[in-house]
């Protein structure tokens, strides 16, 4: 063999590990926690984002922008949640692995029938999402809808590996079906409760567990309170019965406190995905933890 040709192959080998993974930008904590469960060993992942940031107002950091020009795959929410900052992102670091349309581009919304989809958009009428909202991680079905999606799609982009992916896809539906079933049953007292939401981020949990929204603290999506706005919902809830105001660990509690601190409404400060407090580790601790706040929240109100 030729010597050259010797040193090229001999250096190919020690440069190529044992085994490849996939590298992972996941846009969201919830959706980074996902894709460990089920890529475990075969995958690196990194966050975009952290449990107290708004996902809405991220910056195209540098730093963002190096993890995404080495990324295998990214794996958003999408439904325009990312909006400012994502397309830009992916239009400057232009890594042809993660573009639209691509294997390597993974979007969550993409599987889950979206809720609340307006007829009209304006922007006059506040931060409202075209495509629907896009929080579909506050309902743990949907979480099963998207790992099934995703684990499909590890298996597209890495072959090598299908049968470990499914492997562990398989083991997760058992443990998130049978974690859901419990969920069910602790949560069943919540049925029915009135709530007020800072912003509404929780209509699939809503729907999951039965509450009833009364309002929001919000004029508009997005739009911050004025005195007037919250002067009129304080006088709504002494008109009708409200049990608790959910508040996201990221958002700007202030308006659920000047509420609080007229109705004697408890405030509720729920992780919303992972990292979102210190007890939400992982997928399965986020929503023993969101079970656990609202039922001690219900408690004290009764």
């Amino acid at each position: 063999m030729n010597i050259k040709r010797y040193l090229i192959l001999l250096s190919m080998v020690f440069s190529t590990p044992l085994w490849a993974q996939i590298n992972i930008f996941a846009c969201e904590p919830e959706w980074a926690a996902l894709a460990v469960e089920l890529g475990g060993e075969h995958v690196k992942v990194f966050s975009a984002t952290m449990g107290l940031q708004d996902p809405h107002k991220i910056q195209p950091r540098p730093s963002l922008m190096a993890k995404a020009r080495q990324a295998d795959m990214i794996v958003c929410t999408g439904a325009d949640l990312e909006v400012g900052w994502l397309p830009l992102l992916l239009r400057q670091v232009g890594n042809p692995r993660i573009q639209p349309d691509q294997p390597g581009y993974f979007i969550a919304t993409d599987y889950v029938k979206l809720k609340e989809i307006p007829v009209h958009v304006n922007r006059l009428n506040g931060d409202v999402h075209a495509m629907g909202n896009p929080h579909i991680q506050t309902n743990p079905y949907n979480i099963g809808v998207v790992a099934k999606a995703l684990a499909q799609r590890f298996q597209q982009v890495d072959p090598e590996h299908a049968s470990s992916y499914q492997t562990r896809y398989t083991a997760f539906k058992k443990r998130w079906d049978a974690a859901i079933e419990q969920w069910n049953i602790k949560a069943k007292p919540l049925h029915g409760t009135p709530i007020i939401v800072s912003h509404n981020s929780w209509i699939y949990m809503e729907d999951w567990l039965d509450l009833k929204r009364v309002t929001t603290l919000e004029p508009k999506p997005g739009i911050p309170a004025s005195s007037g706005y919250l002067a009129d919902v304080l006088k709504q809830t002494q008109e009708q019965e409200v049990d608790m105001i959910i508040n996201a660990a990221y958002q700007d509690p202030r308006a659920a406190d000047w509420l609080e601190d007229r109705s004697d409404i408890t405030i509720v400060t729920l992780p919303f995905t992972v990292g979102g407090d210190t007890h939400a580790t992982d997928l399965f601790s986020l929503f023993d933890r969101t079970i656990a706040l609202l039922l001690e929240a219900k408690k004290n109100e009764s």
